[in-house]
């Protein structure tokens, strides 16, 4: 029979090993500073690339015909979308423009 022990402050002993839930690591390293403004700078980095997904799907383009409207390599729209590489407001304004949209900041 495996020994398991809980401790609220030390995660679950198992076998030789802690294991911690998201909780307890996000709640330990929410208390470093910039770790929130960390945290949610890439939130919305992801909230991008998911957008950009979504409309790229939505106008049911592969990221080939994608990349041809803005006039950049389709590796470039795999690599964005996937989280592999930032992306510039230059950039951002191709794609935007290649899917029918404007930047705008709100």
């Amino acid at each position: 029979m495996k020994k398991i022990i809980k401790n609220k402050k030390k995660g679950i002993k198992e076998a030789g090993h802690i294991w911690y839930s998201f909780n307890e690591v996000f709640d330990e390293l929410s208390k470093k500073p910039g770790f929130i403004e960390a945290f949610d700078e890439e939130m919305e980095r992801f909230r991008l690339r998911k957008r950009l997904r979504a409309l790229r799907m939505k106008k049911r383009m592969t990221q080939k015909v994608a990349a041809e409207k803005a006039g950049m390599p389709q590796s470039v729209i795999a690599r964005i979308e996937s989280g592999d590489r930032g992306i510039t407001v230059e950039t951002l304004g191709k794609i935007a423009h290649a899917y029918g949209k404007q930047i705008e900041l709100v």
